[in-house]
């Protein structure tokens, strides 16, 4: 039996194309014949940072190709329209328009890759695929009382604030005393800085109506956010946590005894590092004197709890909802990359009435074609190129996995979008025409999928942008795609 990826080829029609090598350089004549693919037809799955950015760099470094990008959302631009904070506007947008704008590029939204059109039907349209749609789920905590009404996700409640339509009906409970964040990276401190930003100032943000109705309400005072690990392991970063030390009304907790030695520990550690465990430091041990009339002023508080994971989410007592959570206490074993936090025997239990789950985001499989490592939550790839699978790509989380920020994401997508053209001009790819969106567009009709367009969102782009005006917001962001549609007449 042929290896895998040739009975792939084969069953796309495609040649069966070996790469160039000292020992086949009889080849290399059939290559130099494939290599002039002149109008490529290129097809990216998301359009968040990482879909767009591969799309960017295919069209500026190969001046025919034209690149379809296809999104389950009416909207696009992913993480950056409904996972970056409201107070913390993103002008990447700016530079994705401008692509989307291209006469070589085109946004097809109200798709969804793996159910309203498969991945090998868009093997068979495109000359190459780019997996690019991120990680959407959220990594579960795997402890009793997970499901209890108090606890959700940090990803969902971001998308509630944000306006991510999943999210809209969360509704979530703030009318606990105290909130607890596990998971001490960026998005935790997101969360928290959202839980106790003044609503005044969030009222000029395209934070959504509804969420700031809830946020007037509010009854959260107090959010403990939550680590198995010690200070010189948090994830978060030095811009983040600079703003929650100086948000207006609140004043930070943190247990001088966890900091002691670290004075001597960070000298060696690299310099980014090194500065956000001084300003860890310097608040910490801050003098009772220092900043007092500011902290006596402060109605609101919040504390990072160190070498603590959890273990139980405690309920009411008619067993109803959150009303605690038990954490086990840990001590670090190992050095460097390797530290792991491991139990202690020792628990401890902490009462709040909301528990937000910051632990990490998942990426899911798209379609039974592709492979999937459920365990790392990744497309298998080398470089991008997916692994046994020739032609198809991926970039962005779904590639390596939920981190590092935006730039980070462009540079990987960047790479991934190299190896392609790389494959383009080796003749790895097809040689023949391929139709693209013609061929795609008859399949979605014949389904009763209408896509919308980039000028389709333009459009919807304005309306939000006239409702928020009213209020004095950049934005008021449609959440009902039943309304968008109504808006766009389909």
């Amino acid at each position: 039996m042929a290896p895998r990826c040739w009975r792939w080829w084969h069953w796309l029609g495609w040649p069966r194309i070996r790469p160039p090598s000292a020992s086949n350089s009889t080849n290399s004549g059939f290559y130099r014949h494939f290599s002039a693919q002149k109008n490529p037809q290129i097809c990216v799955v998301g359009s968040g940072p990482a879909g767009f950015y591969t799309a960017q760099h295919l069209l500026k470094h190969h001046t025919q190709a034209h690149v379809d990008i296809y999104e389950k959302q009416l909207v696009p631009f992913g993480l950056v329209r409904f996972g970056v904070a409201p107070d913390h506007p993103e002008n990447v947008i700016n530079t994705f328009t401008q692509t989307a704008r291209s006469d070589r590029c085109a946004f097809r939204g109200n798709v969804m890759v793996g159910k309203d059109v498969t991945v090998p039907e868009l093997q068979g349209a495109y000359h190459a695929v780019v997996l690019s749609y991120g990680a959407e789920d959220h990594r579960r905590l795997e402890i009793p009382g997970e499901e209890l009404p108090g606890v959700c996700s940090a990803r969902a409640f971001v998308g509630w604030y944000n306006g991510l339509p999943e999210n809209r009906e969360l509704a979530p409970d703030l009318s606990c005393d105290t909130a607890v964040i596990l998971g001490q990276g960026n998005v935790a401190l997101d969360v928290a800085r959202i839980l106790l930003t003044p609503h005044e100032h969030l009222e000029k943000t395209d934070i959504t109506e509804a969420a700031l109705g809830v946020l007037r309400q509010s009854q959260v005072k107090t959010v403990w956010i939550v680590g198995r690990r010690g200070p010189l392991q948090v994830a978060f970063t030095i811009k983040e946590l600079r703003e929650m030390i100086h948000l207006p009304g609140t004043r930070p907790i943190l247990d001088p005894a966890d900091f002691l030695g670290l004075q001597d520990r960070i000298k060696e550690v690299p310099r980014p590092r090194k500065r956000l465990m001084e300003l860890l430091l310097q608040t910490a041990t801050e003098k009772p004197g220092a900043g007092a009339a500011r902290q006596a002023l402060a109605t609101r508080a919040w504390g990072l709890r160190f070498f603590r994971s959890p273990q139980q989410v405690l309920p009411s007592p008619d067993g109803r909802r959150a009303a605690g959570i038990r954490l086990a206490v840990t001590r670090l074993e190992g050095v460097g990359e390797a530290t792991q936090a491991v139990p202690t025997g020792d628990t401890e239990d902490l009462p709040c009435g909301l528990v937000l789950s910051s632990v990490g985001y998942k990426s899911r499989p798209i379609d039974p074609s592709v492979p999937f490592d459920s365990k790392l939550g990744i497309i298998p790839n080398v470089e991008g190129r997916v692994v046994d699978v020739p032609g198809l790509y991926c970039s962005g989380w779904v590639k390596r996995g939920p981190t590092g920020v935006i730039t980070t994401t462009m540079t990987d997508s960047f790479l991934t979008s190299q190896m392609l053209l790389q494959d383009l001009k080796a003749g790895l790819l097809p040689s023949g025409p391929r139709p693209g969106f013609t061929a795609i567009q008859a399949l979605l009709s014949s389904r009763g999928v209408r896509p919308v367009s980039f000028s389709d969102w333009e459009k919807l782009d304005a309306e939000e942008v006239s409702r928020g005006q009213g209020a004095g917001k950049p934005r008021e962001k449609l959440v009902d795609p039943h309304e968008m549609l109504r808006l766009l007449g389909h």
